[in-house]
């Protein structure tokens, strides 16, 4: 399942170099003093990123290390130009951020289908002897070589895009939560770390309307320390709208677990705490109504939250509710 899912690949772009320009006069059995006619050189092909909303993974560009574009043709006598160097498209799936390797530099980011940027512009063609006659000169023996095209490691780094982002420990019920109300199918199983990699659904609510969820995989205490999976799919809650943190009701200190999932996003990202929060704790078909109110006395005042249960159903209607209530504001 791993091995399906990669969301950061190293490439080296080589864009492709302007055509040279011709250095030609006419040369017609009845034209005695033919003067120049070179064409110019055709531009370097681009490299460019695409987005292409039937990608989920950049699974595709693993094992594809060097992209190089086509070079310009040169031109030719009687004003012909060279052909252009094909561009090589890249495409990749929305929410791909393109980086510098060597700077870190943000060269762009796509996040709509189709949306086309340019990396790596070609070398432009050359221009032919034709453009530099003049009065005082009529034979002109200069034309321009073609600009070299240019050459970059860039990092492609894929952001999943989701209206919603579970947050929460292995074995929360998130994966449960989010086959419950969409039709994504993720592992589940009595095992720490089931989800490996980000799990998408699209969720259906009211008068049909629909928002999509995201669920990463389970964050552990020393997360930020390398402990567990880390925080290496944490990039996938930055374009976040909300999010939605799940923690269980039989846990032995539910609120705590929430100040230590609050904790390790302080750590790797302190704007993460800007976003709106959710909370919901799940599983309360195995506690009793003694301990929810324990619960409830324990949560702050101003943050929304909501108790449920993906095995019974309680409270997935509410859930939705809130989630919408909060992604309208």
């Amino acid at each position: 399942m791993t091995s399906n899912f990669i969301d950061y690949v190293k490439i080296n772009c080589v864009s492709g170099n302007g055509g040279a320009g011709s250095r030609h006069f006419r040369r017609e059995k009845h034209v005695p003093n033919g003067g120049p006619d070179g064409g110019d050189g055709g531009r370097g092909g681009h490299i460019i990123l695409r987005g292409n909303s039937q990608y989920w993974t950049l699974l595709h560009l693993k094992y594809q290390k060097h992209i190089k574009a086509q070079h310009g043709v040169a031109g030719e006598g009687g004003r012909r130009s060279g052909r252009q160097g094909e561009d090589e498209i890249i495409e990749v799936p929305l929410g791909t951020i393109a980086r510098d390797a060597e700077t870190g530099e943000v060269m762009g980011e796509v996040t709509e289908d189709g949306q086309q940027i340019i990396l790596l512009p070609g070398g432009r063609g050359g221009l032919g002897n034709w453009h530099f006659r003049n009065s005082t000169n009529q034979a002109p023996e200069y034309h321009q070589s073609g600009d070299s095209g240019q050459e970059l490691w860039i990092i492609l780094e894929l952001k999943v895009l989701a209206d919603v982002g579970l947050v929460g420990f292995p074995n929360a019920g998130k994966s449960t939560l989010l086959s419950t109300v969409s039709a994504a199918k993720p592992e589940i199983a009595d095992y720490p770390f089931t989800t490996l990699t980000p799990n998408l659904g699209v969720v259906a609510y009211r008068d049909f309307k629909s928002f999509v969820m995201a669920d990463i995989p389970g964050i552990i205490e020393g997360a930020s320390e390398g402990k567990g999976l880390g925080l290496r799919f944490l990039r996938h809650i930055e374009r976040n709208s909300i999010l939605l943190f799940v923690v269980s009701a039989d846990a032995e200190n539910p609120m705590k677990e929430y100040k230590t999932l609050l904790k390790e996003l302080k750590v790797y990202n302190p704007e993460l705490l800007d976003k709106k929060r959710v909370l919901s704790i799940s599983k309360i078909d195995l506690i009793d109504e003694k301990q929810i109110k324990k619960i409830k006395a324990k949560i702050p005042e101003d943050l929304p939250y909501v108790f449920f249960s993906a095995a019974t159903n309680q409270g997935i209607d509410e859930l939705k509710d809130l989630i919408w209530q909060n992604l309208e504001r």
